[in-house]
């Protein structure tokens, strides 16, 4: 054996000597120089092996919250009044449209067929004004127009001789009155004689004559004769209004007289005791009034129209013409119109109080549960009555640091877990982002986010505490790793994992690496690393042949990542 090689023998064994004292002092220093990782190491123990793989990723925000309902509402009446029923309690599930609570409607629906009888008759108007005027309409205005000017007529020529007969008759009936209430009280308080008795009965037999001859004489006028014609036909003769007048007048004034003289005569005959006395001069009284009476319209009759009764007398005949020519040419346009508008007015006003009537029932505006009832049957509605919410639209106000505000936008996707039930998960979606914050303790900065709760089947209650997971971005088939195996150097802004070799023998190198998105346990990788790159947890800061100084500048180095 040459010399060289029993010198190479010779090294040989130095050299395992001293690469085996390198790797058990490395695993010395290594375990010296490893730290614990917090949060993200807790399932990896240091200088454990991890590979990096290719996976999904979502970044999240947390933030905790109340449930709420989407829709709340407290009712009141839209009227007031008093209430009449409370259908509802405190806990009652409701459909929409149920009846909740129910005023007193007595006087309202008064109100509303008062209404509608009022539409009926301006209905009616309108309708007999579009077919104008019939027979009937056109005979009444003209027997109008016909009495209007006859009592012009008689304004201006004054009273006619059979008018001036009747109230001389009126006059003398008057009078017979008095004179027949005199003697019935001579006789009250005298007592009958022989020739009282005689005057009496003569007077009443009078009496009775003329009663009947003014009875047949105003049958007579009112019965029309009908004359055969020489030439053949016939002709029909009628007493004129005024001979029918003179002749009603003459027959009141007979029975007044006839009715005189019965009660005088009675009065002889049977005398009087103190009550026929106190009547005797009370109609005395009476009579005298009416004598009065018909003697001042005597006079008035004689002296003739005023020029206001004579103005007035013309204005009737003015107004009777109008009407009259009115139903002959038919009905305008302006009165058409205004037929139309009175029957809108009263359409309105049924409306109105058909509305106030509907008014006073208070239903429920959609589904949902009775949270509060604030009033009893018997007192007035005044202010809120009842309080609803919409149990099937519960959402969740999350308070969220202003810090992850950036991070939010609609329709992102959240996950949402109950106090209550901390081992459900329910899906969720931001719906709503409030565009002004609200304050906070401590100056805090936080904003009112509105999660939606897709489809669960716990019994949801208002104001639970919830606790959301805000998946704030995603990234899938992407290179990741466990947080556990990086190490930042804060100083550089770089990041550094401990990637084993090749040759296992060798130990591991530290490679500088790019990172991206990051959640609570991975870590996305851009660029520095391979899938199935095995690393090593933990920091370690080497010296050796793989590079210096660890990463910031000596051992121990620290970062987002872990350290120690």
């Amino acid at each position: 054996m040459s010399k060289s090689t029993n010198r190479k023998r010779r090294r040989w064994p130095w050299i395992v000597g001293i690469i085996a004292a390198v790797i058990i002092l490395g695993g010395v220093f290594v375990g010296g120089r490893i730290r614990d990782a917090r949060a993200q190491l807790t399932e990896f123990q240091t200088g454990e092996k991890v590979v990096a793989f290719v996976g999904d990723l979502a970044s999240t925000a947390t933030a905790s919250g109340r449930v709420v309902p989407q829709r709340d509402a407290t009712l009141a009446m839209a009227t007031s009044g008093r209430v009449a029923d409370v259908l509802v309690e405190v806990g009652d599930v409701v459909q929409q449209g149920d009846i909740l609570v129910q005023l007193e409607t007595t006087a309202l629906r008064r109100t509303v067929d008062t209404a509608a009888q009022n539409l009926v008759i301006a209905e009616a108007a309108l309708e007999k004004l579009l077919d104008g005027a019939t027979a009937a309409d056109i005979a009444s205005a003209q027997a109008a127009v016909n009495s209007a000017q006859a009592a012009l007529d008689s304004a201006m020529n004054g009273a006619t001789p059979q008018q001036i007969a009747a109230s001389e008759a009126n006059v003398r009936a008057a009078q017979a009155n008095l004179n027949a209430a005199y003697a019935n009280y001579q006789s009250a308080t005298e007592g009958p004689s022989d020739a009282d008795l005689i005057s009496a009965e003569s007077n009443l037999q009078a009496a009775a004559d003329r009663q009947l001859a003014a009875r047949r004489a105003h049958e007579a006028v009112l019965t029309c004769t009908v004359i055969d014609l020489p030439g053949g036909g016939t002709r029909e003769f009628c007493a004129e209004d005024e001979q029918i007048e003179l002749a009603e007048a003459n027959a009141i004034a007979a029975n007044a007289e006839l009715a005189a003289a019965q009660a005088q005569y009675d009065a002889v005959v049977s005398g009087a005791a103190q009550g026929a006395i106190n009547a005797a001069s009370g109609s005395i009284a009476a009579a005298q009034a009416n004598l009065e009476a018909a003697q001042a319209n005597h006079e008035l009759l004689l002296q003739g129209s005023t020029p206001p009764q004579i103005a007035s007398a013309e204005a009737q005949l003015a107004q009777a013409q109008a009407t009259l020519e009115n139903v002959l040419n038919g009905v305008s346009a302006e009165q058409i119109t205004i037929a139309e508008a009175q029957v809108e007015q009263a359409r309105i006003a049924l409306q109105s109080a058909e509305n106030n009537l509907a008014k006073a029932t208070l239903a429920a505006p959609f589904d949902g549960i009775v949270t509060a009832v604030y009033v009893t049957e018997g007192e007035a509605a005044a202010g809120p009555v009842i309080a609803l919410i919409d149990r099937d639209s519960m959402e969740v106000v999350l308070s969220v640091d202003e810090v992850d505000l950036a991070t939010l936008e609609l329709g992102q996707e959240a996950i949402v877990t109950l106090e209550a039930f901390p081992d459900v998960e329910i899906d969720s979606a931001v719906i709503a982002i409030a565009p002004v914050s609200q304050p906070g303790e401590s100056g805090l900065v936080s904003y009112d986010v509105n999660l939606t709760l897709i489809e669960t089947d716990l019994p949801l209650r208002v104001n639970m505490t919830a606790n959301a997971q805000l998946i704030t971005s995603d990234r899938e088939n992407v290179l990741l790793v466990p947080n556990a195996a990086i190490t930042a150097d804060r100083t550089t802004g770089k990041y550094y994992v401990n990637r084993v070799a090749e040759d296992e023998r060798l130990g591991f190198e530290q490679v500088e690496v790019t990172v991206g998105l990051r959640d609570n346990r991975n870590t996305e990788i851009t660029s520095g690393l391979s899938a199935g790159d095995e690393l090593i947890v933990g920091t370690l800061d080497l010296t050796g042949p793989f590079g210096g100084p660890g990463p910031g500048g000596g051992p121990g180095g620290r970062g987002p990542f872990g350290g120690g």
